[in-house]
């Protein structure tokens, strides 16, 4: 088992992992460690640092993804006094700080594209810029980097340069994530009770079968960093008992209580993303196609003209006209053709007679001239018609 450098475990492919880190130590070359987010990335630099020639030199780790892109430069390489607004002084980079040592740039997915032209004129050269400054400085150092992101992807989306990405993984360490690690689920589950209870004094936790089946079942999304966080909340407000299933399972996020390889869990999530977008897309386009259809039908009811056997007052009574000569009376009310002088008279005429035919019931006098019910209130209206 191995239990140095804070690494806890025997899976074959951890202790493959940390088998490679200890063969390339002596040897001067650029590490690429790779990982999912709080797998134990971070210990592999402190292995190569230490079985190294420069284990007595410095030795500093960089979060990449920790420091903002408008001063990156500035910290991993230095400044000179007034390169920029609050540079009131000369200042020593990273690179310039462990020169003989080891840097560790962890999330280096992170560093802007002009931070990773200068990082592999670095990892080339050996030389490098401060920041308002023309001289070129040398330094001694060797480069291990980290990344939970794949830096292929990354490279086709050109946000991380491809000729870095081949200077930096000369060696590539794989970390393995927890769900894969077996019994080490178990082995470091003990390890942070025991550990919570010495530092805070507390009486130890124990689990029962069931809930040691549910740890070595459950996905662990966060790695080992999510299994000391759950063991300690456990420990805290559990202190003393013993542990059952249920009780483990209210300190688990419940989305993911199910353990299920990562690969069919994100096969299964794309293609339920994929059934519900198609879902909504045909419902907006079913929903759209009934408004469309429901517009027209309301277009053609309100512009279509009176019938052709819709009567017509005339000085000498009640009689029908064919359609051709019949005015027709639209929503904007008007009449087509162009009507001649007195119509106005003629419409007033034909609106009384359809209100009077149909007991004043506007929606069906509405029906019978060819317009909209809101059509006839208007002319209604204007017309002076309000007591019909």
């Amino acid at each position: 088992m191995i239990q140095r450098f804070g690494i806890i475990g025997n899976a074959p492919a951890l202790v493959e992992a940390v088998a490679r880190a200890v063969r390339v130590a002596p040897i001067d070359l650029s590490v690429l460690v790779t990982g999912e987010s709080g797998a134990g990335k971070e210990f592999f630099p402190q292995i190569i640092h230490a079985y190294s020639a420069r284990k007595h030199s410095k030795y500093i780790a960089v979060n990449c993804g920790a420091i903002p892109e408008g001063t990156i430069d500035s910290e991993l390489f230095g400044h000179e006094k007034g390169s920029f607004t609050g540079a009131v002084a000369s200042r020593k980079g990273y690179f310039e700080e462990a020169d003989g040592g080891t840097i560790f740039l962890d999330e280096v997915a992170e560093l802007p594209l002009t931070t990773q032209a200068r990082l592999l004129r670095v990892l080339e050269t050996g030389e490098f810029l401060k920041v308002g400054s023309s001289t070129v400085q040398k330094t001694n150092i060797r480069v291990v980097a980290a990344t939970n992101v794949d830096l292929q992807k990354a490279i086709a989306n050109g946000t991380f340069r491809e000729d870095l990405f081949y200077r930096l993984s000369t060696i590539q360490i794989v970390v393995p994530p927890l769900r894969d690690r077996g019994n080490d689920i178990m082995m470091l589950t003990r390890k942070f009770a025991m550990d919570f209870a010495e530092r805070y004094r507390t009486p130890a936790i124990t689990f029962s079968d069931d809930a040691r089946a549910a740890l070595l079942h459950y996905r662990w999304p966060g790695n080992v960093r999510q299994l000391k966080n759950v063991v300690e909340q456990t420990a805290l407000f559990e202190a003393g008992h013993t542990v059952s299933g249920e009780v483990l399972a209210s300190y688990l996020p419940a989305v993911t209580t199910t353990y299920m390889p990562a690969a069919q869990c994100a096969e299964t999530a794309g293609a339920t993303s994929y059934a519900r977008e198609r879902e909504m897309l045909f419902n907006m386009i079913f929903s759209l196609r009934s408004k469309i259809d429901e517009l027209t039908a309301r277009l053609d009811r309100e512009t279509t003209p009176l019938t052709a056997t819709s009567p017509v007052v005339d000085d000498g009574g009640t009689y029908s006209r064919p359609r051709s000569s019949v005015p027709a009376l639209t929503d904007y009310g008007t009449i087509t053709p162009t009507p001649p002088a007195g119509s106005e008279s003629d419409e007033r005429r034909r609106i009384i007679d359809a209100l009077e035919r149909h007991k004043g019931l506007r929606r069906a006098a509405a029906e019978d001239l060819g317009i909209s019910e809101r059509t006839l209130y208007r002319k209604i209206r204007d017309l002076g018609l309000e007591n019909y």
